[in-house]
């Protein structure tokens, strides 16, 4: 296994859902992994454990330093303790309530520096919604508690990068939103992440809103109002952006080189190329965060919950991209510091 000097915790996810199966597989794999912690509730993982990991054995910590980091070790800092499992594969208050709980105990700790990142594992927005939790999902949960001004969502697999102008919400509101600031504010996110991955001077292309980017109008001024003045006032940040272009050509140009990164303007515009491509090693970032947070880019799989067969591939790949960005982010905090000396 992989040193390092802060844990990334895991969150368990909806208890009813693939999520602790897939997190004690991940831990069991045969892959190196960084330091992690899973942020949990104590009976939820204990017979998520006697179920799926037999033979991997529980280390409760009070605090991120007490980790083992140790193949065969699940450490787990406890969250909540319910009375009894929750049904698998079923909406539940219940799930909702704990996985919530969970969240906000790994975003305590990554505001705090205790962790080095966050990855999640799937929650349900219905049994949020039974819980009396007011979020649709992950990222408006991140953007309330996490300390950001502005965040947005990025979707990652090896060929495709694509970060979201706006998030959950219906097509109608998604128009209403992708306003300039909101283009403004994906396309800086956008570049800062590339660097953060590695990509010194990122290009990045912005998908039109309209069919063939609006055809000069003919099919909408969006583009013309709104996209391109915000394109226009990156460039004269220096980020090298161009657009719009259209939504159904882009994403094969970035898969072929000739972008690093897309912004998409709506959820489903950008999510179906990357998720088209399978979701073994799709990656969800959350952008704009003082801390970093992955997650796999798939749902809680009440349909295959409790049977055994989850696969754990994209929560893999969650881990190693966190790992990838605190490493990264560890290096550019170094070069800024070594800059402030001269």
């Amino acid at each position: 296994m992989l040193a390092n000097e802060k844990p990334i915790a895991i969150t368990m996810g909806d208890p009813s859902g693939i999520g602790p199966e897939i997190i004690l597989k991940a831990l069991n794999s045969a892959e190196p992994l960084p330091s992690c912690v899973v942020i949990g509730d104590l009976t939820v993982i204990e017979s998520a454990l006697a179920i799926y990991q037999p033979q991997m054995k529980l280390n409760v910590v009070a605090h991120p330093r007490e980790v083992r980091h140790q193949q065969g070790i699940v450490n787990l800092l406890v969250s909540s303790q319910l009375d009894k499992h929750p049904r698998v594969g079923q909406v539940q208050g219940d799930s909702g309530k704990v996985a919530f709980k969970a969240i906000l105990k790994a975003i305590e700790l990554a505001k705090n520096g205790e962790v080095a990142a966050v990855v999640t594992a799937p929650i349900n927005k219905e049994s949020l919604n039974l819980a009396k939790v007011p979020y649709p999902g992950h990222t408006e949960i991140f953007a309330d508690y996490g300390g950001a001004d502005d965040v947005a969502m990025m979707l990652l697999n090896e060929s495709i990068k694509t970060v979201l102008v706006t998030v959950h919400c219906s097509l109608r509101n998604a128009i209403e939103q992708a306003d300039f600031n909101a283009q403004c504010r994906a396309i800086e996110l956008a570049h800062n992440a590339c660097i953060q991955f590695g990509i010194p001077a990122p290009r990045i292309a912005v998908a039109g809103l309209n069919p063939h980017a609006g055809e000069n109008g003919l099919f909408g001024d969006e583009e013309k109002n709104i996209i391109t003045p915000a394109i226009e006032y990156a460039k004269g940040k220096g980020i090298n952006v161009s657009g719009p272009w259209p939504g159904d050509t882009v994403f094969m140009q970035a898969r072929e080189g000739r972008f690093d990164i897309v912004v998409a303007q709506y959820h489903d515009q950008g999510l179906i190329p990357v998720k088209y491509m399978g979701l073994d090693e799709g990656v969800n970032v959350t952008l704009g965060l003082p801390f970093i947070r992955t997650s796999p880019d798939h749902g809680t799989g009440f349909d295959i919950a409790g049977k055994g067969i989850a696969s754990p591939s994209s929560l893999l790949a969650s881990i190693r991209c966190a790992h990838q960005l605190s490493q990264n982010r560890d290096t550019l905090n170094q070069l800024e510091e070594s800059h402030h000396e001269f």
